[in-house]
């Protein structure tokens, strides 16, 4: 009845991303080498380790990469059926690509599932299952589980909860004619779209908090055990240990947790009421 595409982009060059939020050059051999670590060590056994193998993941490079990093991307993907690896010129040739993908690999069923996921973010073992759950033949219908939990990997680690509306692990339903897929709009720009489901009482999707982040700062909140969530959130054995042996006791960061949970809950309700009353509008 569908196909399932996880899209992934990884170092596109991209004229309106030059800089770190901390002013370093982004997409640099430095830059990648600790964007492939994270990848590594959260993203990829994340997904790899999912209850429901029936999709697809699309890791679109850039045609710049070099050698050294295509052998460990190769390497680390060698075994995985279910994982297509392109090099790309570009962002200006992502969607285009994606679009051919569907066209020549993915276009025999009647309906199409994109979802989209950053290169250093997390998934729930059952992220692609939930998201599969609300297939029921819809035209075109984008799927927003609007919460996670975030972690912050240094210079401290921190675990908390986070609701994030039209966030960066949204999914679009539709039928598999002239598709537009999930990368149709950037992630925050869904918010102009009327025809979105938001989706609340699952908790599958994790954001990484690091140095290297765009723009992410750690807003969590909340007394959370790792230990009820690594069996879910799969990461790196190696992370799993550092996670459990170094993360900060919750005594040490409530009064930030408490500032995180306002925050994030007037950042929903605001975005939720602009929504209600129609002050995002599609141009």
């Amino acid at each position: 009845m569908f196909d399932h595409l996880l899209i992934t982009r990884f170092n596109l060059k991209n004229p309106d991303w030059e800089l770190t939020k901390n002013n370093e050059n982004l997409l640099d051999d430095s830059w990648m080498s600790e964007r492939i670590a994270l990848f590594k060590n959260y993203c990829f056994p994340s997904v790899i380790n999912q209850s429901n193998k029936n999709f697809r993941w699309l890791l679109f490079f850039d045609v710049s990469t070099s050698a050294k990093f295509k052998t460990q991307i190769e390497t680390l993907v060698a075994n995985e059926k279910n994982i297509e690896v392109f090099y790309i010129n570009g962002m200006p040739s992502f969607n285009t690509s994606i679009l051919n993908y569907i066209k020549d690999n993915a276009s025999s069923k009647p309906y199409i599932i994109t979802s989209r996921l950053d290169n250093d973010d997390c998934i729930s073992r059952f992220f692609i299952d939930e998201v599969q759950k609300q297939f029921n033949q819809q035209d075109f219908m984008a799927i927003d589980f609007i919460e996670g939990y975030t972690l912050q990997v240094e210079p401290e680690i921190l675990l908390g909860k986070k609701e994030h509306i039209f966030n960066p692990f949204i999914s679009l339903i539709e039928k598999n004619k002239n598709p537009k897929t999930v990368w149709h709009y950037v992630h925050n720009l869904w918010k102009k779209e009327p025809r979105v489901k938001q989706i609340t009482g699952k908790r599958v999707w994790m954001s990484i908090i690091h140095q290297k982040n765009k723009v992410n700062e750690f807003d969590g909140y909340g007394n959370i055990d790792w230990s009820k969530l690594e069996d879910d959130f799969i990461v790196s054995e190696e992370i799993n240990t550092k996670i459990k042996n170094n993360i900060l006791p919750f005594k040490k960061w409530w009064f930030k947790s408490l500032r995180n949970f306002l925050y994030v809950k007037m950042v929903l309700f605001s975005k939720i009421i602009k929504k209600s009353i129609g002050l995002y509008k599609v141009k």
